[in-house]
């Protein structure tokens, strides 16, 4: 029987394979990485009866274009940011199961809102996991590198009941997104206006982002204290203020440690949707104890 495969034939900007990533390995100087917006994959895996942690594909700002190779690949979902999902020129439903015939072409166009979208095929993308995982992660370079037009994707196979949803209710990124945040752990390297200041201005995300990190443009946020710290621990979610005051939003592929002062950390609730905040967006912060 030929093997069952997606052939990437083109990319958009990024796309990468994801899973839930590779936990409990920093002490050895690894990210968590992973998906994201980690429940947009997770549902994309349930609408194809995946079980949770298998494999799919993250893509950023559309573009993707996948060719359905060998017998049985019997249903994808396209989930996250919403946008154009088109089978063999034929528009198809998002949020949803769909069929796909051997030779069969899958488009993603550019997201309406929000930035990554994730595909699920029923068996998971079966590339070798590294470390428990088959995440992509920018920053070490740990899974598979970035999909390049020619690479082929091994299908595997799955034995979870396929549970035929018609399609799931998806909800749309906003056009400004509110984070919630909490204080520390050294905004005492700030002073108070500064600190009042991260929830009062509208920021704004720049192009120079990607899974790492959220570089945002605003007022700078000044410190009360010169110098800088020994390297400590980072977690996703914290934001870093380096010297020129502007704050980077760590993301899955963040470093495991940082010498910047963290002014706050965004609550781990809400960072599926910061990750899915596109370059030029509005950001604010809302404070809670």
């Amino acid at each position: 029987m030929s093997a069952r495969e997606l052939v990437v034939v083109a990319t958009g900007p990024l796309a990468t394979v994801q899973d839930p990533g590779r936990p409990g390995y920093a002490e050895l100087g690894v990210p968590h990485s992973g998906a994201v917006d980690a429940p947009a994959l997770a549902l994309a895996n349930r609408l194809v009866g995946n079980p949770a942690d298998a494999a799919g594909v993250e893509a950023t700002f559309g573009g993707l274009r996948l060719r359905a190779r060998g017998p049985g690949i019997r249903h994808v979902a396209v989930t996250g940011a919403p946008g154009p999902v088109v089978v063999d020129g034929v528009p198809a439903p998002f949020g949803a199961p769909l069929p796909l015939r051997q030779g069969a072409l899958l488009e993603l166009g550019a997201p309406t809102s929000g930035l990554r979208s994730y595909l699920a095929v029923r068996g998971g993308i079966d590339v070798p996991p590294v470390l428990g995982s088959r995440a992509t992660d920018l920053l070490s370079g740990l899974g598979p590198e970035p999909l390049r037009a020619g690479d082929r994707l091994p299908v595997g196979t799955s034995a979870e009941e396929f549970a035929g949803a018609d399609q799931a209710p998806c909800s749309a990124p906003p056009e400004e997104f509110t984070l919630r945040v909490l204080p520390g752990p050294r905004d005492d390297w700030f002073t108070g206006e500064a600190a009042e200041r991260l929830c009062s201005a509208r920021w704004t995300a720049t192009s120079r982002s990607n899974r790492i990190g959220i570089r945002l443009a605003g007022p700078p946020l000044d410190r009360a204290r010169a110098g800088e710290l020994s390297a400590e621990g980072m977690v996703s979610g914290a934001l870093q203020v380096p010297p020129n005051g502007q704050p980077v939003l760590f993301l899955a592929d963040h470093p495991v440690t940082g010498g910047y002062p963290v002014i706050g950390v965004v609550l781990g609730a809400d960072l599926p949707l910061a990750g899915q905040i596109p370059p030029g967006a509005g950001v604010r912060f809302r404070a809670v104890r």
